[in-house]
């Protein structure tokens, strides 16, 4: 009686061995393995799948084309921003709603009652005073593209961040990266309604054209330009296998040096907050001196002197100056440096990239300075530097090690 139930369990156990060999010589094991599936088992002769929690390079490709597309969602919200505040459009809502203010006013008597209320506060009382209903429509559609595409991005973020979650596409490291991202991005949209509350506070003091806080508004802009370059680093090594690139001290030094250089293309951008926030770019309207002196009289007019570098137009003007010579001084270093070592194509292709991008900005800075800042001019130029940003990334992505 127990020979015969021996048999029995033997058979069924080389049936299944069997069952298992054809499944994983089959196109479907294939395409399992690729949809990031890494096992499969039978029973009674059924094959049944069991989705893997283990990323693999299929779902790490997906990931990467996430954030990459995010991170273009962000730069669509700086150049939005950026736009907005040359074309002083955001101060024109004067509340914040999360939900309410999605929909725009939409009779007669709701785009009346939205202008009333802007016109309690000082941009319309000692600027726009002779504001027109349909020039208010203008701005006010300028601020509300600019808050509606944040609520996209944010939207963008966190909706994957919960299906990749949940399908087991992150690995334990990926994991409290981007629930970072994600809380930064909600942290980034807390900080431009804080930055647009101190463009509407009243100042009895003063007289001065109602702006935002030049410090606010570089925290906003620095924490978009951070979320950024999270997003795409993030993304492109991700998606960019590395470069297996023979060590050697030139290639460290090479490494070094791009970084201090993606260092300093970001404090470049950052310092343009403050030339916005202070309309700095219309002190000194000439190049390469700031009017008849190479260092004007006003340079150190604050004190303490530490203050000028924060409030002083004139300073803020000669800084940024400063800081975007160095950052073509430091780039067309890079890109003659790297000549002596021997890269991939791609990354000899991102240096490149980035050294024509560095000049075009230059020539974009000068223009927007000597013809007064137009608005597209200036837009441009900010885009640039956002631009510019991107190739550092892209080739600090192709400089980094391999992880062995």
């Amino acid at each position: 009686m127990v020979l015969p139930v021996i048999r029995l369990a033997l058979c069924r156990c080389q049936t299944a061995g069997r069952n298992l060999q054809q499944i994983q010589r089959t196109p479907l094991r294939q395409w399992l393995l690729k949809r990031g599936q890494t096992s499969v088992t039978t029973a009674g002769g059924h094959a049944s799948v069991r989705t893997a929690s283990i990323p693999n390079a299929a779902s790490d490709r997906v990931l990467g084309r996430w954030l990459v597309g995010c991170s273009g969602l962000v730069l669509g919200a700086v150049v939005l921003g950026g736009v907005t505040r040359l074309t002083e459009s955001g101060l024109s809502m004067v509340d914040w709603h999360l939900v309410k203010e999605m929909k725009p006013p939409q009779t007669e008597a709701e785009w009346e009652d939205e202008f009333s209320k802007y016109k309690q506060f000082p941009e319309f009382k000692i600027m726009n005073h002779d504001m027109t209903l349909t020039e208010f429509k203008f701005i006010f559609y300028m601020e509300w593209g600019h808050r509606m595409w944040g609520r996209l991005v944010g939207l963008a973020y966190i909706l994957p961040t919960v299906y990749f979650w949940k399908r087991g596409y992150f690995s334990r490291s990926m994991k409290p990266r981007v629930l970072g991202l994600c809380g930064f991005v909600v942290f980034q949209g807390l900080l431009g309604w804080y930055m647009v509350k101190s463009g509407l506070e009243e100042k009895t003091e003063s007289y001065d054209i109602p702006r935002v806080s030049q410090y606010r508004l570089a925290a906003h802009l620095g924490s978009a330009l951070l979320l950024y370059c999270s997003s795409l680093w993030t993304g492109l090594t991700l998606m960019l296998p590395a470069n297996r690139i023979p060590d050697s001290r030139n290639l460290l030094q090479l490494r070094r040096f791009a970084k201090v250089t993606g260092g300093l293309v970001f404090l470049t951008a950052l310092s343009g907050a403050f030339v916005a926030g202070l309309d700095a770019g219309l002190v000194y309207n000439s190049f390469p001196k700031m009017g008849e002196r190479w260092i004007p009289d006003d340079l150190l007019a604050f004190s303490p002197a530490i203050k000028n570098v924060f409030e002083n137009p004139t300073t803020v003007q000669f800084d940024h100056r400063i800081l975007g010579i160095g950052s073509l001084t430091a780039i067309t270093g890079l890109y003659l440096f790297s000549r002596r070592v021997h890269l991939p194509r791609r990354a000899k292709i991102a240096i490149g990239c980035l050294t024509a991008m560095a000049y075009t900005q230059v020539v974009l800075g000068i223009s927007t300075l000597l013809l007064y800042v137009p608005t597209p001019l200036a837009a441009t130029h900010q885009s640039g530097s956002v631009a510019l940003l991107t190739f550092a990334i892209w080739v600090l992505a192709e400089l980094r090690k391999v992880v062995k």
